[in-house]
């Protein structure tokens, strides 16, 4: 279920079985995977790279917000790992939401391409694997 998954935040502990990629290596990775999809991104200051699809026209989502949005969560290689629809507030979700979700308004439509330091980190998370990249397409539906 995402919603266990997105209400988690980001370990950036290290395990003795799992060295934590570096900021330049996880770029690398998203850069390579926007290349390779034909994606004309914008990287923002903290490291993620987005897109917008649509801007929307309605309220603009704060920290303090409540949304509502329709998601697929995908691994560069284009495999899911989860999707739906889902209300949270976003001081609950990763890092890389609240940065991300807030550059749309209601009503709009963003990929945004995680870096694991605004993700899960280098720990395995549930079913995603210790230094994933992920690829969040979002509909904002409702914001609050």
């Amino acid at each position: 279920m995402i919603l266990t998954l997105v209400l988690t935040g980001c370990s950036s502990k290290k395990d003795k079985d799992n060295r934590c990629t570096t900021a330049a290596e996880d770029d690398a990775k998203m850069q390579n995977y926007i290349s390779a999809n034909g994606i004309t991104a914008t990287k923002h200051a903290s490291g993620i790279y987005y897109q917008i699809i649509e801007p929307g026209s309605g309220a603009t989502p704060t920290i303090n917000s409540t949304v509502k949005a329709n998601y697929t969560g995908k691994f560069t290689n284009n495999t899911s790992f989860d999707g739906g629809v889902a209300s949270f507030p976003l001081t609950g979700v990763i890092e890389g939401w609240q940065i991300g979700i807030p550059l749309i308004k209601q009503g709009g439509k963003v990929k945004l391409i995680i870096p694991p330091y605004l993700a899960y980190g280098c720990n395995d998370y549930m079913s995603i694997p210790g230094n994933s990249v992920l690829i969040f397409d979002v509909e904002l539906l409702e914001v609050r």
